[in-house]
């Protein structure tokens, strides 16, 4: 990783095959290379005679437009759009079609849009709330409440509503992800067609497709690694010597990292780790001589190579540009990391060691599902290529989360086999590179990482070699990532799954190398592989009934229900809205039963609190909060034991009832959103005991109202 973008030494990206000095010239030979300490030449391979001079013509013959970079990567971004909307089909149609995917994490974003932007119309701080938990409230610190995604799709929400939102900014990343990763390919090779191959490997895989599909702050950390990863390399580039300002580099990969850090957490620990991956060797390693240096800036004199060596010379000097990026960084990020802060300091991320420590071991990734074939290919009728997950033509789950091709955990934590071909072979093509080499054991260390604590084998064979005991679980000491958890702040980096991102951009990386190796040796092979690489990009979680089990069916709700929620959007007071089931669900503790996932998605157009949440990190004040109202107790009673109260006679309901009912009424609960359950008599008993009766139903949604509510009110 150190040596990305040693190849060029311009900022902007070329035509393919374009050196510095024009077509047919010799490319530009760097320090190191001369010194000897890479020991590789320019480019993995050399290219075969008179490739320069053809390459030359052809872009001769292209338009001028094509030659404007702008122009040329607007074209590239909008075909990456366009592509990112074929392969997520048909989570485009979602936006005019009034549909999300019907999960509480759909619900959870859409809320995160509606309430962002409403706190900003306010000016008020959107990392507290009231308006889920109701009446308690909630940090959302740790939450993933993407701030600045947020702040930047407000005209959307306030135009069109935050489900336009999410469903908008969730069709768009794949093509997203896509552009940033050619940009930083550009930097690592000079073939446009390799640059652009290495962008939707990796934007279009099925680990990342799958995410954006989804679970969207998840796809935002891949979305600004190859972007910090560029701005490192710029970085490194416009350092004294190479005649561009460092500030303005070292400022803008601030801006990169701040952002990141106001998008998602989590996101935010993989960026900084591909970022100081990628400084530590140029941080530490020594000065070239002054005879050495490729190119001196014009104007510079005699002297000014003698300096520059010496200036470099200085690991303490090369910090300042770092010491800057990490200020702009805190500067930027500095609401998120104070909402943190006094989200610690309130004892909001407790969370009991044992319950934290087998989460670990529920979302690792069994080892033959990092690299097998993308449960894409079943689409195409291709069961066979995925013998271990599909049994007799019906993509076979086992029990328990591991063991399998489809998502473990979440998500879809996998390289897929054809960028893991493409990416060994960019490595034996590239095998002279240090930075090769970097990226392949970035490549294996985030794959290790993503197995978890322990390692799963097959469909549920689980080893646990060298066991060590971790808060009363037996994890392996062998597995890196039982002690990356334990990192001071790593802890609740529970989900092991996501580390497989990392793995991502190096294996793209090396994917282009062997494009580009390809395309000037045998280009019919790089044709096929492309072609049998496009059978397994995209992924919706969804397969044709035939070869998908009913129970991974993922469902669409709609984003609005006129019928349910008009008579409560009608009530203008600040009355809580109570959903049965009932829970405060996410990250763990968990607290009561899965709500349904439209709750949260008519609490937007309603603005009444709700008493539900789903919250990434769920706060333990929280949970104690609600835990001592005794109408939320004697709902998830109900739940539990419908018959509690089957025996008593109404008067006694009443006289027994009368705590949770008083209750009900200190925390002006105004309606009651019961949906189809599997106990109707036991709620409708409990809610008419509480004060409660039936309003209306509405296609099997009863909603009940206090006996003693004014209408309208």
């Amino acid at each position: 990783m150190d040596q990305i973008g040693r190849v060029e030494k311009d900022d902007g990206p070329r035509e393919a095959g374009e050196h510095p000095g024009g077509a047919g010239s010799s490319p530009t030979v760097t320090a190191e290379q001369q010194s000897g300490e890479a020991g590789a030449p320019a480019e993995p391979t050399a290219e075969p005679a008179g490739a320069q001079s053809q390459r030359g013509g052809r872009s001769g013959r292209a338009g001028g437009w094509m030659r404007s970079a702008v122009t040329r990567h607007l074209v590239i971004l909008i075909g990456y759009l366009g592509a990112g909307f074929l392969f997520t089909w048909p989570r485009l149609t979602y936006l005019y079609r009034h549909k999300l995917p019907s999960t509480r994490d759909a619900g959870a974003y859409v809320w995160g849009f509606w309430w962002v932007a409403r706190q900003v119309e306010h000016l008020s701080n959107p990392w507290y709330t009231h308006y889920i938990a109701a009446p308690v409230g909630v940090q959302l610190g740790f939450h993933a409440l993407m701030p600045l995604p947020g702040v930047l799709m407000m005209p959307v929400t306030l135009a069109f509503g935050p489900s336009a939102s999410y469903n908008l900014l969730s069709a768009l990343m794949p093509g997203l992800l896509c552009y940033v990763m050619y940009r930083l390919a550009r930097l690592w090779v000079r073939s446009e067609t390799a640059a652009i191959a290495a962008g939707a490997l990796y934007g279009l895989s099925s680990m990342l497709a799958f995410q954006s599909f989804y679970i969207l702050n998840v796809a935002t950390g891949p979305l600004f690694m190859p972007l910090a990863l560029e701005a490192v390399v710029r970085l490194r580039r416009a350092w004294p010597g190479g005649g561009r300002p460092a500030w303005r580099k070292a400022v803008a990969l601030g801006v990169i990292m701040g952002a990141a850090l106001l998008t998602d957490q989590e996101g935010f620990i993989l960026v900084a780790i591909v970022v100081v991956l990628a400084l530590l060797p140029w941080l530490l390693s020594r000065p070239a001589k002054p005879e050495a240096r490729a190119e001196i800036p014009a104007g510079a004199g005699a002297a000014a190579p003698a300096a520059a060596a010496s200036w470099e010379r200085s690991v303490l000097a090369r910090l300042w540009p770092v010491a800057l990026a990490a200020l702009v960084t805190l500067v930027i990020g500095s609401p998120q990391l104070i909402a943190m802060a006094q989200q610690v300091a309130a004892h909001g991320t407790s969370i009991d060691p044992h319950l934290l420590a087998v989460s670990y071991t529920d979302y690792g990734v069994g080892l033959p599902g990092l690299f097998a074939p993308s449960p894409r290919i079943a689409g195409f009728g291709l069961y066979g290529l995925g013998s271990e997950y599909y049994y007799h033509g019906i993509l076979y789950r086992p029990a328990g989360p591991h063991g399998r091709l489809l998502p473990t955990g979440e998500a879809t934590p996998m390289f897929g086999f054809m960028l893991s071909v493409l990416a060994l072979a960019g490595l034996v093509a590239a095998w002279r590179r240090r930075s090769a080499w970097m990226l392949a054991l970035l490549w294996v260390g985030a794959a290790l990482l993503a197995l978890g604590p322990v390692l799963w084998i097959g469909r549920n064979h689980k080893y646990v070699p060298f066991a060590i005991d971790l808060h009363g679980v037996r994890v392996s000491a062998l597995m890196p990532y039982t002690w990356f958890v334990q990192i001071p702040g790593l802890s609740s980096f529970r989900e092991a799954t996501r580390l497989a991102e990392l793995g991502m951009v190096a294996a793209a990386l090396l994917a282009a190398t062997a494009i580009n190796w390809l395309r000037y040796h045998a280009r019919p092979v790089m044709v096929g592989a492309l072609a049998l690489a496009v059978l397994e990009l995209g992924w919706t979680g969804n397969l044709p009934a035939r070869v998908m089990p009913p129970i991974l069916d993922i469902k669409t709700m709609p984003t609005a229900m006129p019928k349910l929620n008009n008579p409560i959007i009608a009530d203008h007071s600040d009355s809580i809205v109570v959903d049965f089931p009932f829970g405060i669900r996410g990250g763990i503790p968990l607290y009561g039963q899965g709500f349904d996932p439209e709750s949260q998605v008519l609490a937007t157009a309603n603005g009444h609190p709700l008493a539900d949440g789903f919250i990434s990190r769920v706060p333990a004040p929280t949970i104690s909060g609600v835990q001592a109202h005794s109408f939320y107790a004697g709902l998830l009673t109900v739940w539990s034991d419908p018959d509690r109260w089957s025996h008593l006679d109404h008067q006694t309901l009443l006289a027994v009832l009368a705590g949770p009912a008083a209750d009900a009424r200190r925390m002006d609960i105004g309606w009651v959103v019961v949906w189809p359950t599997h106990v109707p008599n036991a709620i409708n008993r409990y809610l008419t005991g509480t004060g409660f009766k039936l309003a209306y139903r509405v296609h099997g949604v009863k909603v009940y109202r206090p006996v003693d509510r004014p209408p309208g009110s």
